[in-house]
């Protein structure tokens, strides 16, 4: 029979394939450093060209020969399936649902190292030089079932899979669903370079104390929450999916970090470099997206039409069916499940927001704002369906970035309350505006929760305490207080103006960015807990100033969502890196998070607010009616004059506050990994360069400078 010109390569006249015995192989598997070790004792499979299967075990440097087999190209395959009861792949083997295919081979290759620090196939292999051939191979080249595996990296020297097909199509290897494993030639020694199964994940501090580390980490995942998952198809898919779409959810988990790239866009305008920190882990220890293989999984087949599932569907909700629009993701590792939400992004969003009726909280105590609490009853299904399959005691971390935030909220506490799950919550918001009332707060004072507002973002400001309305219903007399607003009126809306029923108030202590500029032009900022509301009303009554009249909740809504230090990327994450830098200093040097230079324009600016709070109570007493005593007007003044005193008193332990590592990194602090992490965060430009905002002015003998305006109408 004479061979076309493709099979020539492979088959020749002088070399037929044929059963003839009498020929041999051999082939050793190698980690990036050339080093076997890492295979020894391996089972491995062997299929020759007259179908025989030949099974053995590679020697202890990763070797093995095979004498007296047919002549022609061999199939080796390592598709034996652990066996051991190391975590967590024994774990992942037997779960309820989506149980992995985890062989030996792929233990083995995620414990061995990259040659670079970089992850990229390295070139001039010490064991290319001892091969008649030489693969670079990643485990899916040798396994059968792949769809939980990273997607194939650019190499240079790549199994031939066409040749692979090649036997199948003559009929030399032996019948499988599908085709698997590297071909080798015969009468050559073939060496199989392994890439290593290793990926990144972000850092996250599983404790309940605040760190800057989560501080900065889940600033970025929040604002992830903005992107698509970036399925194709995204819809319906038939044997495979992929995630091309950079920045997208899919994306990051399954493309870049699970094929250890470093990440750094979560925003598709993003311009600015925002490099989370990243550890890295075995590969079953990354953020997991679940595979899709309609041939393991009777759930993934396409004939299940609107019930079929798929990584998009269980990771991804992008509500259609109740018409909310809210969109959220969650991911899982065996420490961490991560479930983040979007804020304000669309138009139903913006009704959604300007709905501040209240109703019950079913599932605890009190009453919630009726957009917020219809968005969380959404989602919640499918956050419960979640944890149903890939709960394992994991510390449940939920993050939300505005709207997104209050309904983080509800979901937290709703999942708090779950008594199927005992689920153990941890909350960080960024901007969020108020989602329940007082009673919800006080029922919820166990739920920790770390609730981020940066200085001038006026979001946190509503709905304000007295937006107990119907969605249709709007009060003439809270129109005039939008529409003409007096010097802090807005502010003191929660004493003077209550509609009926519980005001709304914020769960969670607040963590404020307080900025500075100091008279040199050096910009320095302060996250600290002022504990009163005047510093984080002024932020909307200034937008109100900023933007004029507004006669409308719907109107003020939109030009409050639109504040630019509401916005995460360009507000909120730099913040938070700034942040993270500033305590990394302090934490080195040992100095105090504020020096005595802040530490004076800081307070003489919260003095000075107090003393306007106070000439806000005199004006009123003034123009009351002699015929109204009015207490509860000053008990709304005296009760935030007390908590601005209260806040001075803070601001005073901040000079001699000395920060530990646990302050910065929580429970990684002591860890093994931090150091590397560090040192691969470091590794780029943008984290060795000190921002102003990060920094810390050394304290100067003429303490010269002054405090940017704080008052009640503004924060500049």
């Amino acid at each position: 029979m004479k061979l076309d010109a493709r099979k020539q390569s492979f088959f020749s006249d002088s070399k037929p394939a044929c059963s003839l015995r009498g020929h041999w192989v051999s082939f050793c598997l190698v980690d990036e450093l050339g080093v076997g070790a890492a295979y020894g004792g391996l089972p491995y499979t062997v299929h020759d060209s007259a179908g025989q299967q030949y099974k053995g075990r590679l020697n202890g440097e990763g070797f093995a020969k095979l004498q007296n087999i047919y002549c022609g190209p061999v199939v080796l395959v390592f598709d034996e399936l652990y066996s051991g009861t190391e975590q967590p792949y024994q774990r992942l083997m037997v779960r309820p649902t989506y149980k992995l295919p985890i062989t030996e081979l792929q233990v083995r290759a995620e414990q061995t190292r990259f040659a670079g620090s970089d992850g990229r196939c390295t070139e001039g292999s010490r064991a290319q030089q001892t091969a008649n051939r030489f693969y670079q191979v990643e485990v899916r080249d040798l396994v059968r079932h792949v769809a939980h595996l990273p997607p194939i990296e650019p190499r240079t020297h790549q199994p031939q899979r066409h040749a692979l097909e090649m036997m199948a199509t003559l009929g030399f290897s032996p019948p499988q669903p599908t085709l698997a494993g590297v071909m080798l030639f015969p009468n050559c020694h073939t060496v199989l370079e392994v890439r290593p199964l290793r990926a990144l994940r972000p850092l996250l501090s599983t404790e309940d104390g605040f760190c800057a580390l989560n501080l900065y980490q889940l600033a970025l995942m929040a604002s992830l929450s903005y992107c698509s998952f970036g399925q194709e198809p995204p819809q319906k898919p038939q044997n495979e999916v992929r995630f091309p779409l950079d920045p997208s959810v899919g994306h990051l988990f399954a493309e870049k970090l699970s094929g250890y790239h470093e990440a750094w866009r979560v925003d598709a305008e993003q311009q600015q470099r925002f490099y989370p920190l990243y550890e890295e882990v075995s590969y079953s220890r990354r953020f997991e997206i679940l595979p899709f293989d309609p041939v393991m999984y009777p759930q993934n087949r396409p004939e299940l039409g609107e019930k079929q599932e798929h990584p998009a569907r269980l990771h991804f909700f992008d509500d259609k069916e109740f018409g909310t629009d809210t969109q959220a993701f969650i991911s899982h590792h065996e420490e961490v499940i991560l479930i983040a939400v979007r804020g304000t992004a669309s138009a139903a969003d913006g009704l959604r927001d300007a709905n501040a009726h209240q109703v019950a909280f079913a599932e605890g105590v009190g009453k919630a704002h009726e957009g917020f609490y219809q968005a969380y009853r959404a989602m919640r299904d499918f956050v419960l369906r979640y944890l149903d399959q890939f709960h394992t005691d994991q510390r449940v971390i939920i993050c939300g970035h505005s709207l997104g935030g209050a309904i983080a909220l509800l979901l937290a506490e709703g999942l708090r309350r779950a008594t199927e799950g005992n689920y153990n919550i941890l909350l960080y918001t960024y901007g969020a505006p108020r989602a329940a009332d007082a009673e919800f707060t006080a029922g919820a004072s166990t739920l920790v929760h770390h609730r981020i507002v940066n200085h001038n973002d006026p979001v946190p400001s509503v709905p304000a305490p007295w937006m107990n309305t119907t969605a249709k219903l709007w009060v003439p007399g809270a129109v005039t207080l939008f529409s003409a607003p007096a010097p802090g009126g807005l502010l003191f809306a929660a004493g003077l103006v209550r509609l009926g029923g519980n005001p709304y108030q914020h769960h969670g202590e607040q963590q404020h960015f307080m900025p500075i500029m100091l008279a040199d032009g050096t910009r320095s900022s302060v996250l600290w807990k002022p504990g009163c509301e005047s510093i984080q009303e002024a932020g909307c009554n200034r937008a109100l100033q900023l933007h004029g009249d507004m006669p409308g909740r719907d109107n003020l809504l939109k030009q409050l969502f639109q504040a630019n230090q509401h916005f995460m990327t360009a507000s909120y994450i730099p913040a938070a890196w700034a942040t993270l830098r500033r305590w990394q200093q302090s934490q080195e040097s040992g100095g105090p998070l504020v020096t005595p230079r802040e530490f004076e324009l800081l307070d003489q600016a919260l003095e000075d607010m107090r003393q306007q709070l106070r000439n806000k109570r005199r004006e009123l007493a003034r123009l009351r009616p002699a015929n109204d005593r009015g207490y509860e007007h000053n008990d709304a003044l005296n009760s935030e004059i007390d908590r601005l005193h209260t806040s001075r008193e803070r601001l005073a332990t901040l000079r001699w506050r000395r920060l530990e590592a646990r302050d910065v990194y929580g429970s990684h602090a002591h860890g093994a990994h931090l150091q590397p992490s560090l040192k691969r965060w470091f590794s780029h430009r943008e984290n060795r360069e000190l921002s102003q905002v990060a920094s810390i002015p050394p304290a100067m003998n003429d303490e010269w400078g002054r405090a940017q305006t704080l008052d009640i109408d503004s924060i500049v």
